[in-house]
């Protein structure tokens, strides 16, 4: 894709927002829409038909979610509804055009680690079954893409959508948080996977992909990397293990194997610990 209006939904999370925000140094032509709740409520779908039949878009990139796993968890319905339905509709309408769905490492039980995209899945929590359901359906259609998102870090409109937001929230309310040394993600700054999502919108190659940071980090290993930078982090954190939690499913290792995507883009993807120390100045 050269030129076009690229939908973007989720416009006022954490990915769609880097999304829009960042279109002008990535997007080459593409002119990123926001699509917020504000314009149309995504639930409603015959508003939503109605919109896309009138200012119809060269591509969609779905990025609007039910994305906490415990709202998912509390209210089944709703995570089925937001997360499968709504992207069942969306790409129905978008079936002549590129449609990018944004998915989960979490469709993986952790087991393994180093996931690549011929790895089969084992969702564990209901946000995971909800998106690998979402999945199947999309990936249906041979011009729609999936791209499977490792844990993301960057600062949020609303500023309560990162993992690394909602830390420093709960260390200003004087809460203690433990991370776990036993499990273990493959993050990523949101502005690199805003700059990936652009590339391969431009490119239009669709498929199935993977997407994280080059180096595998525990969620201990990020809590401290991301407290040198937050100093409301700094005595808040402590170590703990997975084997000490009682909550819904938690996949032990999820990092992902991003080599495909890599092979498309023009840059490097970093690990963390590089991207932070070549941006000292750049939220996280």
């Amino acid at each position: 894709m050269k030129t076009g209006r690229v939908w973007v939904t989720g416009a006022g999370g954490l990915i769609g927002s880097h999304l829009v925000r960042l279109a002008d140094r990535f997007a080459s032509g593409l002119t990123a829409e926001p699509v917020t709740r504000d314009r149309v409520d995504l639930c409603h779908l015959e508003a939503v038909t109605s919109l896309f039949a009138r200012q119809p878009p060269a591509a969609v990139i779905h990025c609007a979610a039910l994305g906490r796993a415990a709202a998912c968890e509390a209210n089944p319905a709703e995570a089925q509804r937001l997360n499968v339905s709504v992207t069942q509709h969306l790409s129905r309408l978008a079936q002549d055009i590129p449609f990018f769905f944004l998915s989960t490492d979490h469709v993986f039980d952790g087991r393994q680690g180093d996931y690549s995209e011929l790895d089969p899945i084992h969702p564990l929590s209901v946000y995971a079954q909800t998106k690998a359901r979402a999945e199947d359906w999309v990936l249906q259609n041979s011009r729609h893409t999936v791209i499977r998102l490792a844990l993301n870090l960057g600062v949020s409109p609303t500023g309560d959508r990162s993992v690394t937001e909602l830390m420093r929230q709960a260390a200003r309310r004087g809460e203690r948080l433990r991370l776990f040394h036993d499990e273990f993600r493959s993050p990523l700054p949101a502005v690199v996977t805003a700059r990936v999502l652009w590339e391969l919108v431009r490119m239009d190659r669709p498929g199935l992909y993977h997407l994280g940071g080059s180096v595998c980090l525990s969620r201990w290993e990020v809590g401290c990397l991301v407290a040198a930078r937050w100093p409301e982090l700094q005595g808040k954190i402590e170590r703990a293990s997975l084997k000490d939690y009682s909550g819904p499913p938690r996949p032990a290792d999820v990092s992902l194997n991003s080599a495909k995507v890599q092979a498309l883009l023009s840059f490097r993807l970093p690990g963390l610990t590089e991207w932070l120390a070549a941006h000292p100045g750049e939220p996280v």
